[in-house]
């Protein structure tokens, strides 16, 4: 494994030890200023957007996984194709738990102070059956 793979298999370990932990300021310095999700059902948003729908989930506890099954480093940019598995439970227990799951696609940029972050996801996740206790 090259240091680059290391250094984005990294990045992804920290977004989601930071979205468990609901550290936003973390999220957001894992991406590009320029950054673009895609989702199921919605048009295609930013970091802007991005933040004020994590200030949203203020109240919600995330867990999750991650599953890189493909990473290509490609000079400057990378890509990974990976499986995502994670749950949102609102902290008041105002709803139960739900979970998504599903495929991604991630196309991350080397940035000129060698880090490596976020630039475009698109994210395929949808609902699944949460096991009752």
């Amino acid at each position: 494994m090259t240091d680059d793979e290391r250094a984005i298999r990294q990045l992804i370990d920290t977004w989601l030890a930071a979205s468990k932990a609901g550290d936003t300021a973390t999220v957001l310095s894992l991406v590009t200023d320029d950054v673009i999700f895609m989702v199921p059902g919605q048009k295609p948003f930013g970091k802007a957007a991005f933040m004020a729908a994590s200030e949203g989930q203020k109240n919600i506890s995330i867990d999750g996984k991650s599953e890189i099954l493909e990473l290509q480093v490609l000079g400057d940019w990378a890509f990974l194709r990976s499986h995502l598995d994670i749950s949102l439970t609102p902290k008041d227990g105002s709803a139960p738990p739900m979970r998504l799951a599903g495929n991604t696609m991630t196309i991350l940029r080397k940035e000129t102070d060698g880090r490596w972050l976020l630039a475009r996801d698109a994210n395929l996740l949808v609902p699944q059956s949460v096991p009752q206790s």
